[in-house]
């Protein structure tokens, strides 16, 4: 007895522990991420439907024939039932197939690279905003830094440092790249991470249902900075958005190849700062790698 009291005070101890957890992958405010959240309880299920029954069956089998319990029929010679096998192998066969659509079905439907087809309407859980219907994507390039976040609005004309601001129910399309070491871009209440990896694009095509501040950070370790990675994401009214693109512009600094360069050596913890103007052909440069002077474009190499 003397035991048991400390054991069952220590029982309450896993749920402190998980309330510190936080529960964004399943109930993001972004189209995609709500999909891609579904798609893992779907999965989640589907596999406990086998693993349930299993560990049950185990725990009766183990308690059914112990030593001690003289009433089971002990039978050696026993070794096949057609019954028995048809439903082990049966059962986790169906699953699998169950997985497998669900699996190629959205594997399609998710992919980053396919545009999304229309705004998603306002719902319970995201309001209605300001923002028009059939409004055109955003296209923000992402650039991972040494250890920060580069965003460049090239319809916009600006740039910022370590924050992204987006309006609610436009398509946002992300152009990813990184400056130096592959890296990954997740914001985990808009979609699921993308790598972003030096010489090469990837693309993410995403669309926040909810005004709100989000975190984003870096999901693939990049060296002694990558602790301090992060950056937010806002979610704004389309009125909310532009009034923070003219205050951008009106900051007066522009971001060039020779800023960039600056920019580019490596940082923690860098502070959010923005820049009015960018050099319209910079994104080019750094995917390319060609930012420094003399340097040949990957493009233009045979």
């Amino acid at each position: 007895m003397s035991i048991r009291k400390p054991l069952r005070a220590l029982l309450p101890l896993p749920c402190l522990l998980l309330s510190g957890c936080d529960w964004v992958v399943l109930h993001p405010f972004g189209a995609i991420a709500k999909q891609q959240g579904h798609l893992i309880v779907v999965s989640t299920v589907l596999m406990l439907l086998i693993v349930i029954p299993v560990l049950a069956m185990t725990l009766a089998f183990a308690w059914r024939y112990r030593a001690a319990n003289t009433k089971a029929i002990y039978r050696p010679e026993w070794n096949h039932s057609t019954s028995l096998e048809l439903l082990i192998w049966s059962a986790p066969l169906l699953i699998i197939i169950a997985l497998g659509a669900v699996t190629w079905i959205s594997t399609h439907t998710l992919d980053p690279y396919r545009p999304l087809e229309s705004p998603h309407a306002p719902t319970a859980d995201a309001p209605s905003t300001d923002a028009p219907a059939g409004a055109t994507p955003l296209l923000v390039e992402v650039v991972a830094l040494d250890w920060k976040w580069l965003f460049i609005y090239p319809d916009q004309g600006i740039a910022s440092v370590n924050e992204l601001v987006a309006p609610v129910n436009v398509p946002i399309r992300f152009e990813i790249t990184s400056s130096s070491v592959m890296n990954s871009f997740y914001i985990p209440a808009l979609a699921g991470q993308i790598y972003a990896m030096p010489g090469m694009q990837t693309e993410l095509n995403a669309v926040i249902n909810r005004v709100g501040a989000y975190a984003g950070f870096s999901a693939n370790y990049s060296g002694a900075g990558f602790s301090g990675m992060h950056f937010k994401f806002y979610g704004m009214t389309q009125a909310d958005f532009d009034a923070w693109v003219r205050r951008i512009r009106g900051s007066g600094a522009t971001l060039d190849k020779t800023d960039y360069r600056r920019l580019a050596l490596p940082s923690e913890r860098e502070p959010i700062h923005h820049y009015g103007g960018i050099d319209r052909d910079l994104y080019a440069a750094i995917l390319n790698q060609c930012v420094q002077p003399g340097s040949v474009c990957s493009s233009m190499q045979p």
